[in-house]
């Protein structure tokens, strides 16, 4: 019997692709405790934890036989943030989640500028990614500070219109920008 504590990250990759049950089975014992502390930190919800940490090691039992990994930590760290950001998309998270996302999220930019430039040019190429139509009405209203009905006016469409290309074009960026302060911020708390 092979004593797979002592056995190095390369080694135990090199059996898992050959489909040695033991060498998943200490990479698991290994990695399960840190990969959970970082989901739980995020998420801060116990069960939703636990399933994203699953569902890392189950993609890694699945994909044995084609991964191709340079450092496991990494990757498992990195597979793990990926999850937490699917189970915040998913919304398996509760309000308290969100509620704490918005309380960081200003710290952060605060004591981030890089990171505050990158979602500024973000929020630039959203803007720049609406249709024309929308784009031109979206910065006649944020730009020249003009109401719905004035915008309506100079560009001789109805009131009703320049309401629905506003809220499309503000749904656009807050997605946008949504998906990338989750990603973010995740990345930033799991650092």
């Amino acid at each position: 019997m092979q004593n797979y504590p002592i056995h190095t990250d390369n080694e135990l990759l090199r059996k898992l692709h050959h489909g040695d049950e033991m060498a998943f089975a200490e990479i698991y014992n290994r990695y399960w405790k840190s990969l959970y502390t970082s989901a739980h930190n995020i998420l801060q919800v116990k069960e939703v934890a636990q399933d994203a940490v699953q569902e890392v090691f189950i993609s890694l039992w699945k994909r044995r036989h084609e991964i191709r990994v340079d450092i496991l930590q990494s990757y498992l760290h990195q597979a793990v943030r990926f999850q937490v950001f699917k189970a915040i998309r998913a919304e398996k998270t509760d309000q308290l989640f969100f509620n704490r996302l918005a309380l960081i999220s200003k710290d952060i930019l605060f004591e981030d500028p890089l990171l505050f430039k990158e979602l500024e040019s973000l929020y630039q190429q959203l803007i720049q990614s609406l249709p024309p139509d929308e784009k031109e009405i979206f910065l006649l209203h944020r730009d020249s500070g003009l109401t719905y009905k004035q915008i309506a006016e100079q560009k001789n469409i109805s009131v009703k219109t320049v309401e629905k290309k506003m809220s499309h074009a503000l749904r656009e960026i807050r997605f946008g920008l949504d998906d990338a302060m989750a990603v973010m911020i995740v990345a930033y708390l799991m650092q």
